[in-house]
């Protein structure tokens, strides 16, 4: 059992092991990413196991959104740590010459990664190789709500890493909470809005700086200029990946009144396609994680149910649901979905989309489909989101050369690829100077100097 001493213990041998400097050669850093992608390959059966048992995550869908990121990130930073570690030189004023400026990237410390359940195991290690790869000490905190998942990555990480320099905190709410009356370095925390207030709030008593990753409704919209087949194959493939249990899922359809009908017939087609049209009997389709998520989900299954709607609480089943004709003031839009419904809401006026888009809280993701160029200029430039995909959906997160994050209440910070050694790194200021010249212009006494010194710096 996890107690709030060990807690204190565990934290305080990591600052120890920290303060050897260890973890600040470069060469260890990159062993260290090595050894977490050789175990993710050698345990890969148990882990996809386990999601299997979490959320009956098919094992392609395995390594496509748990895997595949998470190998992206550790060869990336393998090939490129050497350059992001060195300093980088800056830009003087004449006034500081002769002098030259530097930033120089290290690490923070001690960091926390508080991991969600939706994609238990990515979202877990995915931080956690930007923190190995900035030279830090972590301690990470699966999902309890994904109890094999979690399971598996303690086994997997003790395996790998003393605990004094990678550690696995397992545990409820309560663990989480004692986690909090530690004093890290960063907390990185991936989950909804509300508990990220909490998670901010208890950081501010340590000034901990926070890293945010959290959700949101996201729009997308769905022009007339479209390829319509591809369109509705890219929206249903997004939005029913994972049973719909997606941060960045398109949340809710934006379509124009003169294809609402086309894209509701193909939308449906793209879905039987996908997981025949019995989804209850499909391998590829995941299940809803727990009875309370499922409960509040079948909810919403009200209205205008265009397709689906069927759902079995033993299994914990929710069939991909299209629900037509919601308006903005339905219950379904008062909050994130993080299901597989799909509200459809009808427009004429793009104007009118974003008027309505703007006044609501910022998406994490946003998603427009059209062809037509000044449409897409105007949607990236008129609205604000954490990230946009034109013409797909989803897959802006795979690129690494994107940092990722939210805006507003959708979230704090950004990582991926670089952004995830610079999250975890503190870039410190360095200023050197020489001796050979000296300017006792800024020295007093000041009488006579005020002029010369305006001069310098343009004031006259």
């Amino acid at each position: 059992m996890i107690t709030q001493s060990l807690i204190s213990e565990i934290v305080s041998k990591q600052r120890q092991f920290f303060y050897t400097g260890t973890t600040k050669d470069v060469s260890f850093r990159i062993a260290q990413l090595k050894k977490l992608k050789q175990a993710i390959l050698q345990y890969d059966s148990e882990i996809a196991e386990a999601l299997k048992a979490d959320l009956n995550k098919p094992e392609f869908e395995v390594y496509v959104a748990e895997f595949l990121m998470i190998f992206t990130d550790i060869a990336d930073a393998i090939k490129q740590l050497k350059n992001w570690v060195k300093p980088q030189r800056k830009g003087v004023e004449v006034a500081f010459l002769p002098g030259s400026a530097y930033l120089y990237p290290e690490p923070l410390g001690v960091a926390l990664i508080i991991a969600p359940w939706n994609y238990p195991f990515q979202l877990s290690l995915l931080p956690l190789v930007g923190a190995i790869a900035a030279g830090n000490c972590a301690i990470v905190k699966p999902s309890e709500i994904a109890p094999h998942t979690s399971h598996v990555i303690n086994k997997v990480i003790s395996k790998i890493f003393p605990r004094e320099y990678i550690a696995v905190v397992e545990g409820g709410v309560e663990t989480t909470q004692e986690l909090l009356q530690e004093k890290f370095d960063h907390i990185f925390f991936t989950g909804g809005t509300a508990v990220g207030k909490i998670i901010m709030k208890e950081a501010a008593k340590h000034l901990t700086p926070v890293t945010l990753e959290l959700g949101g409704k996201n729009p997308c919209i769905v022009d007339t200029d479209i390829n319509l087949e591809v369109s509705t194959r890219r929206i249903a493939w997004g939005k029913f990946l994972n049973a719909g249990q997606t941060c960045i899922a398109p949340d809710y359809l934006l379509v124009h009144k003169s294809i609402k009908e086309k894209l509701l017939t193909a939308l449906a087609d793209s879905i039987k396609e996908f997981y025949d049209a019995h989804p209850i009997e499909s391998q590829d389709y995941a299940r809803i994680i727990s009875q309370k998520h499922y409960n509040r989900l079948v909810n919403f299954i009200e209205g205008d149910i265009y397709f689906g709607g069927e759902h079995n609480s033993e299994k914990l089943f929710i069939a991909p649901t299209v629900i037509n004709n919601v308006s903005w003031q339905d219950s379904i839009m008062e909050e994130e979905i993080f299901g597989p419904i799909l509200p459809i809401i009808e427009y004429e006026d793009i104007n009118e989309v974003i008027t309505a888009i703007n006044s609501r809280p910022k998406p994490l993701a946003l998603y427009l489909f059209s062809n037509n160029k000044n449409l897409q200029a105007r949607i990236l430039r008129e609205t604000s989101s954490g990230g946009v995909c034109i013409n797909d959906t989803i897959k802006h997160y795979g690129v690494a050369s994107l940092p990722f994050g939210g805006v507003g209440d959708s979230g704090i910070g950004k990582y991926h690829g670089k952004a995830s050694f610079d999250v975890f790194s503190h870039y410190k200021s360095v200023l050197k100077r020489g001796f050979a010249f000296d300017m006792k212009l800024l020295y007093p006494p000041y009488e006579g100097k005020l002029p010369l010194l305006k001069r310098l710096f343009g004031k006259n």
